[in-house]
């Protein structure tokens, strides 16, 4: 009998992707948060989870080109991150174009450190399982 990872701890792996993926996302938000012209980034959760279903969905659509100045499906505005940045709007603009709001970023960056740590204490508690059952206890 085979043990199945991606059933056994799979939400919870693609969980802490996502939380990593985002959390790169603020720091260089917050990085930058003195540059000029810098537009501050976020990922869309819900977008986050459309990719996943489209994903696990077992007919994948392609899309066809029919010009050769189209963009290609691949060459996405996401490019590493495989779903959308969204560009968070400012509650105050400034005078150098920046968008990032230094605390609305840091509360950002510790809401979804609190839910990495969620999601690594959910990974941590399936590998327990899975170690419980292979043992016999």
């Amino acid at each position: 009998m085979s043990i199945n990872f991606e059933k056994a701890v799979g939400s919870a792996e693609r969980a802490l992707t996502y939380r990593s993926q985002r959390a790169e996302v603020l720091s260089n938000n917050i990085a930058n948060a003195d540059t000029p012209d810098f537009k501050a980034r976020d990922l869309d959760f819900s977008a986050v989870l459309t990719d996943q279903v489209k994903r696990a969905t077992p007919t994948r659509f392609s899309l066809q080109t029919t010009n050769s100045r189209h963009i290609a499906a691949n060459e996405s505005a996401a490019g590493i991150y495989g779903v959308g940045l969204l560009y968070r709007t400012p509650n105050q603009p400034s005078l150098d174009q920046n968008t990032v709001d230094q605390q609305v970023e840091i509360a950002k960056y510790t809401e979804n450190a609190i839910h990495f740590d969620a999601a690594f204490t959910r990974l941590n508690g399936a590998f327990k399982g899975l170690l419980r059952v292979l043992r016999g206890d």
